[in-house]
């Protein structure tokens, strides 16, 4: 026993000593790669979907008539002509098949396609997708009529299902799984603008903030000089130079997305108060305030009473079982603390602590701070 104790003594502190590690990391990691705040306009997905068939279920299939149609339409294109209602197995599952397809993938090429399960199927274990067919998506979200991708294959669940005579067991959710598409089609990226014989790339920032897309600016422009601006808080556009080849414009924006800027993030406290979940901003600050916080707690138990007869003689005298009612009121003393104009989320965290604030007391706080005024930040209610 005491070398479990030790054990798990050693571990905590071990968890201690990396949670240091990590805030000391974050205090000093003052800077992001442009690559990984802003993305290319134009470098994107296209959704791919379509509807599908799986077969071969061991009995955890569709018990509903659009499955047994769709396997009888299609055994109708193979020469065979079979009413659905000549299936009652319920080894097949109507699926809807959906994937993603990349911005640069190629011919032949395979990504991952979702099978999910449309009708009342309990279990797509052990089944395999018949080749369906995924069709693109235009403007207004209708399917443009091009096959894009051909889905087919195991399906894979990433669980399992275990049952007997009385019990069952499952371990995660089997009416959904994943199947490998072969790309038919490519849907390659156009992300160069040409205007007036120019080349421009354009960068979004994923958290729009003025001072960050000047900062991208600024450290592109010193790369190559007179090259990239800011439209607003959240567009960079840059000019590709005359010397810069078609072949190598892969290697332009390796060099513009490469290089670190310090992002500055708007002052912000997110409050969740269904979960009671707060996030602080690193700027956040308030202004010197006293603060009061007390509470009021009432428990109450029930409990049960046995009721004896305790006079001698008593005709008809039984003994009973009653409940009783125990209520109890506790007011917490509530402390007026002072709290000088904070400037880090650290302090901030502390001041509020120190006064023993529950979750949901610091909810209440927060309100109440942005409503004197003394809260310097922008309050977003989840």
């Amino acid at each position: 026993m005491a070398v479990l104790i030790l054990k798990a003594q050693t571990m905590k502190l071990r968890l201690i000593l990396l949670l240091i590690i990590l805030l000391s990391s974050a205090k000093i990691a003052q800077c992001q790669r442009i690559k990984d705040i802003a993305d290319i306009q134009g470098i994107r997905g296209n959704p791919l979907t379509g509807i599908g068939l799986v077969v071969g279920l061991a009995g955890t299939g569709d018990a509903s008539l659009p499955s047994q149609q769709m396997l009888s339409n299609i055994l109708k294109n193979s020469g065979q002509v079979l009413s659905p209602t000549d299936f009652t197995g319920g080894n097949v599952a109507l699926v809807a098949v959906t994937a993603e397809l990349g911005p640069f993938a190629r011919v032949g090429s395979e990504i991952t396609a979702t099978v999910s399960s449309m009708g009342d199927a309990k279990s797509l274990q052990g089944g395999r997708l018949l080749p369906t067919l995924l069709k693109g998506l235009d403007g207004e979200g209708l399917l443009d009529g091009q096959v894009y991708a051909i889905a087919q294959g195991g399906v894979s669940i990433a669980g399992w299902t275990a049952s007997g005579d009385k019990a069952s067991i499952t371990k995660n959710h089997q009416a959904a799984g994943e199947a490998i598409a072969i790309v038919e089609k490519e849907e390659i990226a156009n992300f160069i603008e040409y205007v007036a014989d120019q080349r421009f790339i354009t960068l979004n920032l994923r958290n729009v903030d003025f001072s960050t897309a000047e900062q991208i600016s600024r450290t592109i422009n010193q790369i190559y000089p007179n090259s990239a601006a800011a439209i607003d808080a959240g567009t960079i556009r840059v000019r590709i130079p005359d010397e810069i080849s078609q072949k190598n414009i892969a290697g332009f924006i390796d060099n513009i997305t490469k290089p670190q800027v310090n992002v500055d993030v708007p002052a912000v406290v997110v409050v969740n108060e269904r979960t009671g979940t707060i996030v602080v901003g690193e700027n956040v600050c308030i202004s010197s305030v006293a603060i009061s916080q007390g509470s009021l707690t009432i428990k109450i138990r029930e409990r049960d009473e046995v009721s004896q007869p305790t006079t001698p003689f008593t005709e008809n005298a039984t003994t009973e079982i009653t409940q009783a009612t125990d209520i109890s009121v506790i007011e917490k003393e509530g402390y007026l603390i002072p709290i000088p104009r904070t400037v880090t989320v650290a302090e901030l965290a502390n001041t509020l602590n120190a006064i023993g604030a529950s979750p949901t007391d610091l909810i209440a706080i927060f309100h109440a701070l942005k409503r004197s005024g003394a809260l310097q930040a922008k309050l977003e209610i989840m």
